[in-house]
């Protein structure tokens, strides 16, 4: 009893017995309490290179909340609270992170074009979601662009970004695997012998 917290909108939890265990390895792995780029991937079992290992990348420099390069493990356990907890408008934060590869305060074409083309990538290789008369990469970029800079200067501004997915159901739907990255959390600690 109050041994769990359950995630928004989903069935699964994580207990205090796996964040122990989490922290343990964290603990074995990163001896000086901090995680760089390629003890992350190896942490979660991802190979150096590939579509998971570029999304990987996003998500590591997402979780850097100091942007030092590393992530120790408060940034790690306030990323994985966000990833398993978060309300929408910090996902959506969060999400604004992850497209923001510059961290210049907005995001830009190429900036959307890589992560939604990492998110193709990804999904093509697990088959999921992906259909016959789905968009190309840059027809989704027009259309997020469209739907959401709303000054139409070519960027997005964290306040665009949120605005824009939260009125518009397809954005959201656009932006979900980076909206809510509990899924590939959980899928990456399945597959990693880790945990």
């Amino acid at each position: 009893m109050g041994q769990t917290q359950q995630t928004e909108k989903n069935d699964e939890e994580i207990d205090v017995k796996a964040l122990q265990d989490m922290y343990k390895k964290f603990i074995m792995d990163c001896p000086s309490g901090i995680l760089f780029l390629h003890e992350f991937k190896r942490f979660f079992g991802i190979a150096p290179t590939g579509e998971v290992s570029d999304y990987a990348e996003c998500m590591f420099r997402a979780f850097d909340r100091n942007g030092d390069n590393t992530i120790d493990f408060l940034e790690f356990v306030a990323a994985l609270n966000l990833v398993f907890r978060g309300d929408l408008e910090h996902k959506l934060r969060w999400s604004f992170k992850v497209y923001d590869k510059d961290s210049n305060g907005y995001v830009d074409r190429s900036e959307l074009r890589s992560i939604i083309d990492s998110i193709y990538r990804i999904k093509k290789g697990t088959k999921k979601d992906m259909d016959e008369t789905q968009l190309s990469v840059d027809e989704v970029v027009d259309r997020i662009l469209q739907a959401v800079d709303t000054d139409g200067d070519g960027h997005i501004n964290l306040d665009e970004f949120i605005k824009g997915a939260q009125q518009d159901p397809w954005v959201l739907n656009m932006l979900k695997l980076d909206m809510n990255p509990y899924g590939w959390v959980l899928e990456q600690r399945r597959k990693s012998a880790y945990f």
